[in-house]
């Protein structure tokens, strides 16, 4: 058995439903990741972005998918956060070269709010047949607001406020208290999770790719 308050200890009792040692171990394991971060920050980002933001979105993510980590011990951890902060960043700093070049068919806003959860969901990679749309459009839009509904609270607000009101980023970062790197990573996460939500219900959609 690990020694008690050992990163491998925590995460035995992690492995065990102690949510405690869960946060203990993030903030433990995470200093050394927000280390290896900071650097891979580029100048022309820093006004925009910090480490603390990649952390604060990773250590979100490491909290909603612990049940996924498939083992390793303290070192498999800190390698497992490592490559979420990594993706963060991919995210936030795809979001704000995106953000240079605007493509208004990116965006769902000026539509009714049917046709924005449709429109969103295909923006996440999910695609909804034409015959379940005739048929089931009431069934089809329900499941869609009861996916949304149970993201982690800041992944729903975001993209109800960017992908369904059609806010801009600078509102929706204003509206969180938080950069406008953070809320393009905190929207691909969201993205994320109901790709996998919605994908898995075939009654209706198919997953792109």
């Amino acid at each position: 058995m690990a020694a008690p308050g050992t990163p491998d200890r925590l995460l035995d009792q992690a492995r065990e439903g102690d949510l405690d040692a869960l946060v203990e171990l993030l903030e433990t394991v995470g200093a050394e990741v927000r280390g290896i971060m900071e650097p891979k920050i580029g100048r022309k980002h820093r006004s925009m972005l910090s480490a603390d933001d990649v952390m604060q979105v990773t250590y979100m993510e490491a909290l909603a998918r612990f049940s996924t980590f498939s083992g390793g011990g303290a070192k498999g951890f800190q390698a497992w956060l490592t490559r979420i902060a990594e993706n963060n960043l991919i995210d936030a700093v795809r979001g704000l070269e995106a953000a240079k070049r605007p493509n208004p068919s990116k965006r769902v806003g000026n539509r009714s709010a049917d046709e924005s959860m449709i429109a969103m969901v295909e923006a996440v990679g999910v695609t909804v047949s034409t015959p379940s749309l005739a048929a089931h459009k009431h069934d089809i839009v329900s499941f869609i607001h009861d996916a949304v509904s149970k993201l982690p609270p800041d992944y729903a607000r975001v993209i109800t406020m960017y992908d369904l009101q059609g806010r801009s980023i600078e509102e929706v970062a204003e509206e969180l208290g938080r950069s406008k790197g953070a809320v393009y990573m905190l929207r691909a996460r969201a993205h994320e999770h109901l790709r996998d939500v919605l994908g898995s219900e075939s009654r209706f959609f198919t997953r792109v790719g």
